[in-house]
């Protein structure tokens, strides 16, 4: 089941990406951050625990990114990034978004559902915010990938 994420589930959610933030593949978020934007946080849940989570960052009314997508490894391997990478879409689309960004190394799943690769330097909004103050800039290794939720009209 996926669904919005609630408060005291914060802890849980941080626990997902423990190891990935620790082995420098993904950035921390606070409990702070998550608290302030949870209502942009969504949820996996099997059998009453948190098995994986995801959430969008707003830029402006058009662009947001998919981001903090992780699957508890026990559950990786069986849908769970692809089903929760649908519910972040149509979030964005319910919030009236237009593009969806992300910045990943696992290009395939969101390949899968849609995404195509493009060049983060096209998202000046997201290199102004997060990647100019990134620890990771000079040697980042994630590709860039976009969906349109609308096709855009000439």
């Amino acid at each position: 089941m996926i669904r919005h994420a609630t408060l005291d589930e914060i802890a849980q959610i941080r626990a997902l990406f423990e190891d990935e933030v620790r082995d420098g593949r993904m950035l921390p978020r606070s409990e702070e951050d998550i608290r302030a934007t949870l209502g942009d946080w969504l949820v996996a849940e099997k059998v009453g625990q948190i098995v994986g989570c995801v959430s969008l960052v707003h830029f402006n009314a058009d662009l947001c990114e998919v981001r903090s997508l992780a699957v508890h490894p026990t559950y990786r391997g069986n849908g769970i990034a692809g089903n929760l990478i649908e519910a972040a879409l149509e979030l964005a689309r319910a919030q009236g978004r237009n593009r969806v960004l992300t910045l990943t190394r696992a290009a395939r799943v969101f390949e899968q559902k849609g995404f195509r690769r493009d060049n983060v330097g096209h998202f000046p909004e997201k290199v102004w915010r997060d990647c100019a103050p990134c620890p990771f800039r000079d040697a980042c290794d994630e590709v860039a990938l976009v969906y349109h939720l609308r096709q855009e009209t000439s």
